[in-house]
């Protein structure tokens, strides 16, 4: 099995990337490494696993730790070098990961968004048709369900109203993923993360920008006072999630779309959509709390009002992608912070 994965760089992405070499699977890593947050925490990333070549782009770089897995600088964006990839490696197996992530920055920076996540994306879908690959697993959110109301999410439901920019390009992942399932029995399989936290995490997400300002005695920004529910889903459930999808027998079709049943969660062609979150839904200031309990330490609080684009409560349904890979996440929030909590304070050598 040779597989490429998209978002090398970034906190997922890493952790798959680890978990499936130290596995014995033959990875090639891909990231463009832009400067969207602290590139330095990037490329310590890519020295975890083996990489210390950070310049070269468009070039097979090799690890100096593990010898099944190497890295290319590149842009899912760019067509013709993204095709060099794939033509010359023999790729199984791909998961896009590399995305421009970010509900708030979306409404600041629309184009990246555009660039990466519908341009980057269609490129992967046509590479990956075109040299036959055997499964497309990639990157959905959460975000896609928008203003639904009924608790839990399932896949079943309609996510036709995405309140951000950066919900409505993934949900067009999920559309143009169809498109190419249906049209040229290329399997894909989507993942609606629910909001995911752990250790080498986003700097611009709510576990790292609150303990930072906890333990920098700043205050912290709550928004919607605290009055918002999260679905928190911790990384290593998240990875395991995707190793075990990869060892199992990717979606089949038949070709014979039943007009009758428009249901994408039925869909006759090689198509699938999972959920992938905690299931234990957690009140942000219960959160807080517990990051308040990991660092003893009271955090400063600055309540604010909601922000454009966020959603008030989260809550997944995760019983169709149990059933299929016989696991869901359940790590605790008390144990995925600790854990964060840890990471942090020896990464930046913090007291």
């Amino acid at each position: 099995m040779k597989v490429l994965v998209t978002g090398t760089a970034g906190f997922i992405g890493f952790h798959l990337c680890k978990i499936l070499v130290e596995n014995g699977i033959n990875v090639i890593g891909l990231d463009i490494i832009n400067d969207y947050y602290d590139i330095n925490l990037k490329y310590d990333r890519l020295r975890e696993l083996g990489i210390n070549d950070f310049e070269s782009s468009n070039k097979l770089i090799i690890s100096e730790k593990y010898n099944n897995f190497s890295f290319i600088k590149s842009d899912i964006a760019d067509y013709k070098p993204l095709e060099q990839v794939f033509k010359n490696n023999n790729l199984d197996y791909v998961v896009n990961l590399a995305a421009q992530a970010g509900v708030r920055y979306s409404l600041i920076n629309p184009f990246a968004y555009t660039k990466s996540n519908i341009d980057g994306f269609l490129n992967i879908l046509e590479l990956c048709k075109t040299y036959k690959i055997k499964h497309l697993i990639y990157a959905s959110s959460s975000s896609v369900y928008g203003l639904n109301k009924k608790m839990p999410l399932s896949t079943k439901d309609s996510c036709e109203h995405p309140i951000s920019l950066y919900a409505a390009t993934k949900k067009s992942n999920e559309m143009l993923a169809h498109s190419y399932s249906y049209l040229f029995d290329l399997p894909t399989t989507g993942l609606r993360f629910f909001t995911v936290y752990g250790p080498w995490g986003r700097p611009d997400m709510a576990l790292f920008l609150f303990a930072k300002a906890i333990m920098n005695n700043k205050p912290i920004d709550v928004y919607n006072h605290g009055d918002m529910i999260r679905d928190f889903t911790y990384v290593d459930d998240i990875v395991k999630s995707i190793f075990l999808l990869l060892k199992k027998d990717p979606p089949k079709g038949n070709r014979e779309w039943d007009n009758l049943n428009p249901d994408p969660s039925s869909s006759s062609s090689p198509y699938k959509i999972y959920n992938i979150g905690n299931s234990f839904p957690v009140l942000l200031n219960d959160y807080i709390l517990q990051i308040e309990k990991s660092l003893n330490k009271k955090a400063k609080r600055n309540n604010m009002p909601i922000q454009p684009g966020d959603v008030t409560k989260t809550h997944s349904d995760v019983k169709e992608l149990y059933d299929y890979i016989n696991f869901k996440p359940e790590t605790t929030i008390a144990k995925g912070i600790n854990a964060f909590v840890l990471w942090y304070k020896k990464y930046y050598k913090s007291e």
